[in-house]
Protein backbone atom coordinates (compact mmCIF):
# COMPACT_ATOMS: atom_id res chain seq x y z
CA UNK A 1 0.00 0.00 0.00
CA UNK A 2 0.92 3.89 -1.07
CA UNK A 3 2.32 5.22 2.56
CA UNK A 4 0.64 8.65 1.87
CA UNK A 5 -2.89 6.05 1.69
CA UNK A 6 -2.39 3.90 4.65
CA UNK A 7 -4.82 4.13 7.17
CA UNK A 8 -4.41 6.55 9.82
CA UNK A 9 -3.18 5.66 13.36
CA UNK A 10 -2.65 8.28 15.64
CA UNK A 11 -1.38 8.04 19.28
CA UNK A 12 -1.89 10.70 21.82
CA UNK A 13 0.67 10.74 24.86
CA UNK A 14 0.15 12.90 27.80
CA UNK A 15 1.91 12.42 31.03
CA UNK A 16 0.09 12.36 34.02
CA UNK A 17 0.24 15.16 36.51
CA UNK A 18 3.83 15.48 35.08
CA UNK A 19 5.63 18.31 37.01
CA UNK A 20 4.08 17.01 40.14
CA UNK A 21 4.72 13.51 39.26
CA UNK A 22 8.65 14.08 39.22
CA UNK A 23 8.59 15.60 42.17
CA UNK A 24 7.37 12.77 43.75
CA UNK A 25 9.87 10.77 42.09
CA UNK A 26 12.61 12.21 43.15
CA UNK A 27 11.36 12.84 46.78
CA UNK A 28 9.09 9.36 47.81
CA UNK A 29 8.34 11.24 51.02
CA UNK A 30 6.01 13.54 48.63
CA UNK A 31 4.15 10.43 47.05
CA UNK A 32 0.31 10.41 48.12
CA UNK A 33 0.49 13.52 49.11
CA UNK A 34 -1.06 16.80 47.91
CA UNK A 35 1.34 18.61 45.04
CA UNK A 36 0.94 21.53 43.78
CA UNK A 37 4.23 23.09 41.58
CA UNK A 38 3.45 26.54 40.29
CA UNK A 39 4.62 30.34 41.26
CA UNK A 40 4.57 30.69 44.70
CA UNK A 41 4.23 34.35 45.15
CA UNK A 42 0.81 36.51 45.80
CA UNK A 43 0.47 36.72 42.02
CA UNK A 44 1.84 33.01 41.49
CA UNK A 45 -0.18 30.31 39.47
CA UNK A 46 -0.56 26.72 39.46
CA UNK A 47 1.24 24.95 36.60
CA UNK A 48 0.35 21.36 37.71
CA UNK A 49 -1.34 20.29 40.65
CA UNK A 50 -1.04 16.09 41.36
CA UNK A 51 -4.52 13.79 41.51
CA UNK A 52 -4.46 14.27 45.31
CA UNK A 53 -4.39 17.63 44.96
CA UNK A 54 -7.02 17.61 42.37
CA UNK A 55 -9.89 16.53 44.73
CA UNK A 56 -9.69 19.61 46.62
CA UNK A 57 -10.71 21.50 43.68
CA UNK A 58 -6.78 22.73 42.65
CA UNK A 59 -5.63 22.87 38.90
CA UNK A 60 -3.62 24.11 36.46
CA UNK A 61 -3.95 27.53 36.08
CA UNK A 62 -5.39 28.57 38.98
CA UNK A 63 -3.91 31.40 41.31
CA UNK A 64 -2.06 30.11 44.12
CA UNK A 65 -3.81 31.83 46.48
CA UNK A 66 -7.05 30.42 45.86
CA UNK A 67 -4.99 27.15 46.11
CA UNK A 68 -3.68 27.51 49.39
CA UNK A 69 -7.18 28.28 50.27
CA UNK A 70 -8.77 25.23 48.77
CA UNK A 71 -6.00 23.59 49.69
CA UNK A 72 -3.52 24.30 52.58
CA UNK A 73 -2.50 20.93 53.78
CA UNK A 74 -0.87 20.87 50.17
CA UNK A 75 2.81 20.84 49.34
CA UNK A 76 3.71 23.56 47.17
CA UNK A 77 6.95 23.44 44.75
CA UNK A 78 8.49 25.81 42.60
CA UNK A 79 9.14 24.24 39.35
CA UNK A 80 12.31 22.59 38.16
CA UNK A 81 12.17 22.93 34.78
CA UNK A 82 15.79 21.66 33.78
CA UNK A 83 14.67 18.52 35.50
CA UNK A 84 11.40 18.14 33.46
CA UNK A 85 13.49 18.96 30.02
CA UNK A 86 15.75 16.25 31.45
CA UNK A 87 12.73 13.46 31.56
CA UNK A 88 11.00 14.95 28.66
CA UNK A 89 13.99 14.32 26.44
CA UNK A 90 13.64 10.65 27.47
CA UNK A 91 10.63 10.09 27.12
CA UNK A 92 10.64 11.48 23.26
CA UNK A 93 13.18 9.23 22.46
CA UNK A 94 11.09 6.22 23.95
CA UNK A 95 8.40 7.27 21.68
CA UNK A 96 10.98 7.70 18.72
CA UNK A 97 11.83 4.13 18.94
CA UNK A 98 8.43 3.51 17.17
CA UNK A 99 7.95 5.80 14.36
CA UNK A 100 9.93 8.66 13.24
CA UNK A 101 6.61 10.94 13.09
CA UNK A 102 6.73 12.29 16.84
CA UNK A 103 4.88 16.02 17.41
CA UNK A 104 5.83 16.89 20.70
CA UNK A 105 3.23 19.99 22.29
CA UNK A 106 5.15 19.95 25.20
CA UNK A 107 7.27 18.95 27.68
CA UNK A 108 4.66 16.07 28.58
CA UNK A 109 2.47 15.36 25.22
CA UNK A 110 2.86 14.16 21.80
CA UNK A 111 1.26 12.91 18.87
CA UNK A 112 2.39 9.82 17.31
CA UNK A 113 1.51 8.79 13.56
CA UNK A 114 2.05 5.03 13.84
CA UNK A 115 -0.03 3.72 10.67
CA UNK A 116 3.30 2.44 9.13
CA UNK A 117 4.79 1.03 12.17
CA UNK A 118 2.29 -2.04 12.60
CA UNK A 119 4.57 -4.33 10.44
CA UNK A 120 7.70 -3.80 12.89
CA UNK A 121 5.55 -3.73 16.12
CA UNK A 122 2.00 -4.68 15.96
CA UNK A 123 -0.94 -2.40 15.52
CA UNK A 124 -1.50 0.94 17.01
CA UNK A 125 -3.40 -0.10 20.16
CA UNK A 126 -0.29 -2.98 20.67
CA UNK A 127 2.45 0.09 20.30
CA UNK A 128 0.66 2.33 23.05
CA UNK A 129 0.55 -0.24 25.46
CA UNK A 130 4.61 -1.25 24.62
CA UNK A 131 4.92 2.71 24.84
CA UNK A 132 3.29 3.02 28.57
CA UNK A 133 5.00 -0.48 30.12
CA UNK A 134 8.28 1.22 28.06
CA UNK A 135 7.92 4.59 29.67
CA UNK A 136 6.90 3.27 33.54
CA UNK A 137 10.15 1.04 33.16
CA UNK A 138 12.65 3.21 32.03
CA UNK A 139 11.41 6.16 33.81
CA UNK A 140 8.74 5.14 36.69
CA UNK A 141 6.40 7.50 35.90
CA UNK A 142 2.63 6.89 34.49
CA UNK A 143 1.56 7.90 30.68
CA UNK A 144 -2.30 8.24 29.61
CA UNK A 145 -2.56 7.34 25.81
CA UNK A 146 -5.20 7.89 23.55
CA UNK A 147 -5.51 5.94 19.97
CA UNK A 148 -7.65 7.15 17.04
CA UNK A 149 -7.34 7.83 13.46
CA UNK A 150 -7.66 11.64 13.78
CA UNK A 151 -5.79 14.14 15.96
CA UNK A 152 -8.01 15.60 18.07
CA UNK A 153 -10.15 12.50 18.67
CA UNK A 154 -6.87 11.36 19.61
CA UNK A 155 -6.24 14.44 22.13
CA UNK A 156 -9.59 13.58 23.61
CA UNK A 157 -9.20 9.47 23.83
CA UNK A 158 -6.15 10.60 25.82
CA UNK A 159 -7.82 12.67 28.55
CA UNK A 160 -10.92 10.24 29.47
CA UNK A 161 -9.26 7.58 31.99
CA UNK A 162 -6.50 9.71 33.52
CA UNK A 163 -4.22 8.14 35.26
CA UNK A 164 -2.26 5.67 33.46
CA UNK A 165 -5.00 5.26 30.87
CA UNK A 166 -5.77 3.37 27.59
CA UNK A 167 -8.76 4.82 25.52
CA UNK A 168 -9.35 3.27 21.59
CA UNK A 169 -11.49 4.98 19.47
CA UNK A 170 -12.20 2.16 16.53
CA UNK A 171 -11.98 3.27 12.94
CA UNK A 172 -15.53 3.66 11.90
CA UNK A 173 -16.67 4.37 15.33
CA UNK A 174 -15.35 8.02 15.33
CA UNK A 175 -19.37 9.58 15.93
CA UNK A 176 -20.39 6.98 18.17
CA UNK A 177 -17.70 8.03 20.28
CA UNK A 178 -17.58 11.75 19.88
CA UNK A 179 -21.13 12.63 19.64
CA UNK A 180 -21.88 11.64 23.28
CA UNK A 181 -19.15 14.02 24.72
CA UNK A 182 -20.00 16.60 26.47
CA UNK A 183 -19.07 20.57 24.56
CA UNK A 184 -16.38 20.97 26.80
CA UNK A 185 -14.66 18.13 25.57
CA UNK A 186 -14.05 19.17 21.89
CA UNK A 187 -11.06 20.83 21.01
CA UNK A 188 -11.60 24.22 20.73
CA UNK A 189 -14.34 25.12 22.98
CA UNK A 190 -13.07 27.22 25.64
CA UNK A 191 -15.09 29.14 28.57
CA UNK A 192 -16.49 32.07 26.69
CA UNK A 193 -17.55 29.47 23.39
CA UNK A 194 -18.84 26.96 25.21
CA UNK A 195 -21.18 29.40 27.47
CA UNK A 196 -22.27 30.44 23.71
CA UNK A 197 -22.86 27.23 22.59
CA UNK A 198 -25.13 26.69 25.34
CA UNK A 199 -26.81 30.04 25.15
CA UNK A 200 -27.68 28.24 22.03
CA UNK A 201 -29.40 25.05 23.90
CA UNK A 202 -26.31 22.71 22.70
CA UNK A 203 -24.83 20.42 25.17
CA UNK A 204 -23.05 17.66 23.26
CA UNK A 205 -20.61 17.63 20.70
CA UNK A 206 -23.38 15.69 18.62
CA UNK A 207 -26.01 18.96 19.02
CA UNK A 208 -22.90 20.93 17.79
CA UNK A 209 -22.55 18.46 14.29
CA UNK A 210 -26.35 18.61 13.56
CA UNK A 211 -26.41 22.34 14.12
CA UNK A 212 -26.73 24.54 11.30
CA UNK A 213 -23.06 24.73 9.73
CA UNK A 214 -23.95 27.75 7.45
CA UNK A 215 -25.50 29.52 10.45
CA UNK A 216 -22.56 28.74 12.89
CA UNK A 217 -19.93 29.85 10.17
CA UNK A 218 -22.24 33.52 10.37
CA UNK A 219 -22.35 33.96 13.98
CA UNK A 220 -18.65 32.66 14.84
CA UNK A 221 -16.55 32.64 11.65
CA UNK A 222 -13.69 30.73 10.82
CA UNK A 223 -14.24 29.24 14.29
CA UNK A 224 -17.81 27.85 13.75
CA UNK A 225 -16.58 26.36 10.62
CA UNK A 226 -13.78 24.18 12.33
CA UNK A 227 -15.36 23.57 15.25
CA UNK A 228 -18.13 22.06 13.24
CA UNK A 229 -15.85 20.22 11.35
CA UNK A 230 -14.53 18.71 14.47
CA UNK A 231 -18.03 17.62 15.75
CA UNK A 232 -18.35 15.74 12.61
CA UNK A 233 -15.14 13.90 13.13
CA UNK A 234 -13.08 15.75 9.76
CA UNK A 235 -10.17 16.70 10.89
CA UNK A 236 -7.05 16.24 8.05
CA UNK A 237 -4.32 17.55 10.01
CA UNK A 238 -1.38 15.50 9.94
CA UNK A 239 1.12 14.30 12.36
CA UNK A 240 4.03 17.16 11.85
CA UNK A 241 7.37 15.81 13.33
CA UNK A 242 9.28 18.75 11.60
CA UNK A 243 7.72 21.66 12.87
CA UNK A 244 9.54 24.74 13.32
CA UNK A 245 9.45 26.92 15.78
CA UNK A 246 8.28 30.73 14.63
CA UNK A 247 9.39 32.34 17.88
CA UNK A 248 11.00 30.98 21.42
CA UNK A 249 10.94 33.39 24.45
CA UNK A 250 10.25 33.63 28.02
CA UNK A 251 8.00 35.83 30.23
CA UNK A 252 7.26 36.60 34.21
CA UNK A 253 4.31 38.20 36.22
CA UNK A 254 6.29 39.67 39.53
CA UNK A 255 5.19 39.06 42.72
CA UNK A 256 5.24 43.04 43.43
CA UNK A 257 5.65 45.26 40.38
CA UNK A 258 9.52 46.19 39.40
CA UNK A 259 10.10 49.96 40.03
CA UNK A 260 13.82 50.55 39.59
CA UNK A 261 15.71 50.30 36.55
CA UNK A 262 18.07 48.02 38.23
CA UNK A 263 15.06 45.80 38.86
CA UNK A 264 13.82 45.67 35.66
CA UNK A 265 17.59 45.30 33.60
CA UNK A 266 17.86 42.28 36.49
CA UNK A 267 14.56 40.84 34.86
CA UNK A 268 15.20 41.26 31.50
CA UNK A 269 18.41 39.64 32.05
CA UNK A 270 16.45 36.42 33.25
CA UNK A 271 13.85 36.54 30.65
CA UNK A 272 17.23 36.92 28.04
CA UNK A 273 18.86 33.99 29.27
CA UNK A 274 15.99 31.61 29.69
CA UNK A 275 14.62 32.30 26.17
CA UNK A 276 18.27 31.87 24.95
CA UNK A 277 18.53 28.93 26.35
CA UNK A 278 15.63 26.99 25.14
CA UNK A 279 16.60 28.68 21.89
CA UNK A 280 19.96 27.36 21.28
CA UNK A 281 18.58 23.47 23.15
CA UNK A 282 16.71 23.71 19.80
CA UNK A 283 19.62 24.69 17.14
CA UNK A 284 18.09 28.41 16.34
CA UNK A 285 19.41 31.61 15.79
CA UNK A 286 17.20 34.92 15.90
CA UNK A 287 17.21 37.70 13.82
CA UNK A 288 14.57 39.38 15.72
CA UNK A 289 14.07 40.81 19.68
CA UNK A 290 11.42 41.70 21.06
CA UNK A 291 10.58 42.72 24.62
CA UNK A 292 6.84 42.95 26.20
CA UNK A 293 5.95 45.71 29.03
CA UNK A 294 2.80 45.51 31.24
CA UNK A 295 2.20 47.72 34.06
CA UNK A 296 -0.05 47.16 36.46
CA UNK A 297 -3.21 48.09 34.68
CA UNK A 298 -2.59 45.52 32.60
CA UNK A 299 -1.25 47.96 29.76
CA UNK A 300 0.87 46.09 27.30
CA UNK A 301 3.32 47.22 24.72
CA UNK A 302 5.53 45.50 22.52
CA UNK A 303 8.98 46.77 20.91
CA UNK A 304 11.07 44.63 18.30
CA UNK A 305 14.76 45.44 17.73
CA UNK A 306 16.19 43.38 14.56
CA UNK A 307 19.87 42.05 14.75
CA UNK A 308 22.72 42.94 11.49
CA UNK A 309 23.00 39.36 11.44
CA UNK A 310 21.36 36.22 13.15
CA UNK A 311 22.46 35.31 16.77
CA UNK A 312 22.40 32.79 19.77
CA UNK A 313 24.64 34.41 21.82
CA UNK A 314 23.06 35.88 25.09
CA UNK A 315 25.48 38.63 25.06
CA UNK A 316 24.32 39.87 21.37
CA UNK A 317 20.15 39.22 22.07
CA UNK A 318 20.44 40.92 26.03
CA UNK A 319 22.54 43.80 23.88
CA UNK A 320 19.29 44.64 21.75
CA UNK A 321 17.04 43.66 24.71
CA UNK A 322 18.77 46.64 26.72
CA UNK A 323 18.51 49.07 23.85
CA UNK A 324 14.75 48.82 23.44
CA UNK A 325 14.37 49.12 27.33
CA UNK A 326 16.25 52.05 27.39
CA UNK A 327 14.19 53.58 24.52
CA UNK A 328 11.41 52.78 26.53
CA UNK A 329 12.52 53.36 30.51
CA UNK A 330 11.61 57.21 30.31
CA UNK A 331 7.66 57.00 30.26
CA UNK A 332 7.73 53.62 31.61
CA UNK A 333 5.45 52.66 34.87
CA UNK A 334 6.19 49.78 37.43
CA UNK A 335 6.18 46.66 35.42
CA UNK A 336 3.80 43.88 36.49
CA UNK A 337 5.23 41.43 33.65
CA UNK A 338 8.16 41.36 30.94
CA UNK A 339 9.04 39.33 28.60
CA UNK A 340 11.13 38.63 25.78
CA UNK A 341 11.05 36.92 22.75
CA UNK A 342 13.03 35.69 19.75
CA UNK A 343 12.38 35.41 16.39
CA UNK A 344 12.99 35.42 12.55
CA UNK A 345 14.73 32.05 13.49
CA UNK A 346 17.02 30.42 11.09
CA UNK A 347 19.58 27.74 11.63
CA UNK A 348 23.14 27.89 11.52
CA UNK A 349 25.16 28.00 8.42
CA UNK A 350 21.60 29.93 6.58
CA UNK A 351 23.37 32.72 5.87
CA UNK A 352 27.49 33.99 6.01
CA UNK A 353 28.47 36.70 7.36
CA UNK A 354 31.03 38.27 8.89
CA UNK A 355 31.69 37.63 13.04
CA UNK A 356 29.66 40.62 14.62
CA UNK A 357 31.76 41.90 17.86
CA UNK A 358 31.43 39.87 21.03
CA UNK A 359 31.74 40.44 24.51
CA UNK A 360 30.67 38.35 27.16
CA UNK A 361 27.60 39.00 29.86
CA UNK A 362 30.24 38.69 32.62
CA UNK A 363 32.48 41.39 31.49
CA UNK A 364 30.20 43.77 30.31
CA UNK A 365 31.94 46.68 31.23
CA UNK A 366 35.23 45.35 29.15
CA UNK A 367 35.91 46.56 25.19
CA UNK A 368 34.04 44.00 23.32
CA UNK A 369 36.38 41.61 21.34
CA UNK A 370 36.61 42.01 17.97
CA UNK A 371 38.86 39.51 16.79
CA UNK A 372 38.25 36.00 15.57
CA UNK A 373 40.12 34.61 18.91
CA UNK A 374 37.36 36.67 20.87
CA UNK A 375 34.80 35.68 18.83
CA UNK A 376 35.12 32.25 19.56
CA UNK A 377 36.00 33.06 23.15
CA UNK A 378 32.20 34.01 23.37
CA UNK A 379 31.13 30.83 21.76
CA UNK A 380 32.87 29.25 24.08
CA UNK A 381 31.45 30.89 26.92
CA UNK A 382 28.21 30.21 26.03
CA UNK A 383 28.62 26.62 25.06
CA UNK A 384 29.71 26.36 28.60
CA UNK A 385 26.44 28.06 29.95
CA UNK A 386 24.78 25.90 27.71
CA UNK A 387 25.71 22.64 29.60
CA UNK A 388 25.55 24.72 33.28
CA UNK A 389 21.75 25.96 32.38
CA UNK A 390 20.81 22.39 31.28
CA UNK A 391 21.67 21.07 34.68
CA UNK A 392 20.33 23.40 36.96
CA UNK A 393 18.23 25.29 35.05
CA UNK A 394 18.33 28.74 32.77
CA UNK A 395 19.58 32.10 34.87
CA UNK A 396 21.82 29.73 37.35
CA UNK A 397 24.49 31.93 36.94
CA UNK A 398 24.53 35.78 36.04
CA UNK A 399 26.63 38.54 36.15
CA UNK A 400 27.94 40.12 39.32
CA UNK A 401 26.91 43.20 39.03
CA UNK A 402 23.41 41.95 39.03
CA UNK A 403 23.61 39.29 41.45
CA UNK A 404 20.95 40.02 44.16
CA UNK A 405 18.91 42.43 42.44
CA UNK A 406 16.33 39.93 41.20
CA UNK A 407 15.78 37.29 43.18
CA UNK A 408 12.13 36.30 41.94
CA UNK A 409 12.03 33.25 39.65
CA UNK A 410 10.53 32.33 36.47
CA UNK A 411 6.77 31.33 36.63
Amino acid sequence: MNQDRRPKRIIHMDMDAFYAAVEALDNPDLKGRPLIVGGLGPRGVVSTASYEARAFGVHSALPTSTARRRCPQGVYLQPRHWRYKELSDQIMGIFARYTPLVEPLSLDEAFLDVGGSARLFGPAEEIARRLKDEVRAETGLTVSAGVASQKHLAKIASGLNKPDGLTIVPAGGELDFLWPLPLKDLWGVGRVMLGQLRALGLSTVGDLARFDRAWLEKRFGQSGRQLWRLANAVDEREVQAEYEAKSIGSEETFDQDLKSPEEIRAALLSQTLTAVERMRRQGYLARTVTVKFRDGRFRTRSRAKSLSRPSDLRDDLYREVLAIYEKEAPDLPPMRLLGVSLSRLSRPGAEAAPAPERRSLFDLDEPRATSPAGAEKAEKINQALDQISGRFGAGTLRPATLTGRQGRREK
